[in-house]
């Protein structure tokens, strides 16, 4: 079970004066389901208005509803391995997201399983949070514990030339557990509970 608390520690930095980002990268996807272009740039580079776009798209995530939206789901030992898109994601997330080669593996591998009947984009967050001590009575103390470095992925259908909409789907990795890194899980959106995309979870290598 995902705790709401760790979700909204991260979505209250998801703001323009305290983002944690510090990349994004994405692509475009046409409704005959080919690829369209691709951009990978310094998310603190982005003019105010899209970021403030951006920060929307990024905080639908974890700012869903837990446990019924937002779920947690297990990373088999069996699928931590060499060749593995866990091992494709921690590299991804290792590298800050700038290597362009990874980036265009992990969107090949989305468009071959993800099904839509429009146009849609795949964008990567990635973000550093310096996680601050908490003494008993729970008052921040400021000093950092650990650095919990991270991405968020959203795919999103277009409204209009190379405009995300409302994301589908998409996922938190790591996930974020008692407030600290958890890399044997995975935080997973879903839009819409009536009609998941659950081709998301082979993807990534999971299952209910």
């Amino acid at each position: 079970m995902i705790n709401r608390e760790d979700m909204l520690e991260l979505t209250r930095r998801m703001t323009l004066a305290r983002t944690s980002f510090s990349r994004i990268a994405g692509c475009y996807i046409d409704k005959d389901g080919d690829f369209e272009g691709s951009f990978n740039t310094n998310f603190l580079k982005l003019s105010a208005a899209e970021k403030t776009k951006k920060l929307k798209l990024a905080k639908a995530i974890p700012y869903s509803e837990t446990n019924v939206n937002l779920k947690k789901y297990e990373i088999p030992q069996s699928m931590q391995k060499p060749g593995s898109m866990w091992q494709l994601l921690m590299t991804m997330n290792e590298c800050g997201l700038k290597n362009d080669a990874l980036m265009d593996t992990f969107y090949d591998i989305v468009m071959e399983s993800y099904r839509s009947d429009s146009e849609y984009a795949i964008l990567v967050f990635h973000g550093r949070y310096d996680i601050p001590l908490k003494a008993a009575d729970k008052v921040g103390l400021w000093e950092s514990e650990e650095v919990f470095e991270y991405m968020i992925c959203a795919i999103c259908p277009l409204e209009g030339e190379y405009e995300p909409g409302d994301p589908e789907c998409g996922f938190l990795f790591p996930a974020f557990t008692d407030r600290s890194r958890d890399l044997d899980h995975i935080v997973v959106f879903q839009a819409d509970t009536d009609r998941p995309h659950d081709e998301i979870l082979k993807i990534l290598g999971i299952s209910r």
